[in-house]
């Protein structure tokens, strides 16, 4: 049963999917940190695949760029797979002075310039946040790993270029922890439909000072973020069944 975008069938995904941006890092992720991995997606070249870690069935899939990009892929693998749980991990950018390159940052809320909440919310605006539990659990595998992180408000911007010369001091004045395109999107498809929803992202350019990572600096940096996604889905399953990670 294809959707327009995705030419898996039922049952190919697990009930939790990791989705980078970049295609490319969904197959990088699966081959390095998975197990027993196999391919269910490769339609537009934005491969997804299922495998095991740690034992546990875990799904990554890429989702692109922008909110329309991440909004259509976690619509259909909630409504039309049965995903109940979707964790962004991918990268943004800071603003503030105690955030820095390579910090790990996760996404309580997502604020946003798109109009995209507002036209699933009737024209009201709507407080895009995380599942708590999920954000919890993170913050607990990334304490447990010795990484450190920083949790608050995202913000999902429309535009990579914008034109708005003050964007930047006014995300800062308002303790934004990232600068990213998808959160706030992901968000509110994951209310919409009845799912849970996190972002964890490595900061990978400082956009007030003009620093970014090189291409080696982020393969080993993107690695932190994805132990303590994984970890936190260990940690959620656990917290599930009553257990104590």
């Amino acid at each position: 049963m294809a959707t327009p975008h995705i030419e898996a069938t039922r049952g190919d995904f697990a009930d939790t999917v990791l989705m980078p941006g970049d295609p490319l890092r969904a197959r990088y992720i699966a081959e390095t940190f998975l197990d027993d991995v196999r391919e269910v997606n490769a339609v537009r070249n934005m491969f997804g695949y299922t495998g095991t870690y740690r034992g546990r069935p875990v799904s990554v899939m890429g989702h692109g760029m922008g909110i329309p990009s991440v909004s259509i892929y976690a619509r259909e693998l909630i409504a039309d797979y049965g995903v109940t749980t979707l964790i962004r991990v991918g990268s943004c950018g800071a603003v503030r002075d105690d955030v820095a390159l390579r910090d790990v940052v996760i996404g309580l809320g997502a604020c946003t310039d798109s109009g995209v909440n507002r036209t699933r919310f009737a024209g009201m605006d709507f407080a895009a946040i995380a599942d708590f539990a999920l954000t919890r659990h993170a913050v607990d595998a990334a304490a447990a790993l010795g990484v450190p992180v920083k949790v608050g408000n995202l913000f999902s911007a429309d535009l990579f270029y914008d034109p708005r010369p003050d964007t930047v001091e006014l995300l800062e004045r308002y303790g934004i922890v990232g600068v990213e395109m998808e959160a706030a999107g992901l968000y509110g498809v994951a209310a919409e439909y009845g799912a849970r929803a996190a972002t964890i992202c490595t900061v990978s350019d400082h956009i007030r000072r003009g620093e970014s990572l090189s291409s080696a600096d982020r393969q080993s940096t993107f690695d932190e973020m994805m132990r303590v996604s994984l970890d936190a889905v260990l940690r959620d399953d656990a917290a599930q069944r009553g257990e104590r990670a």
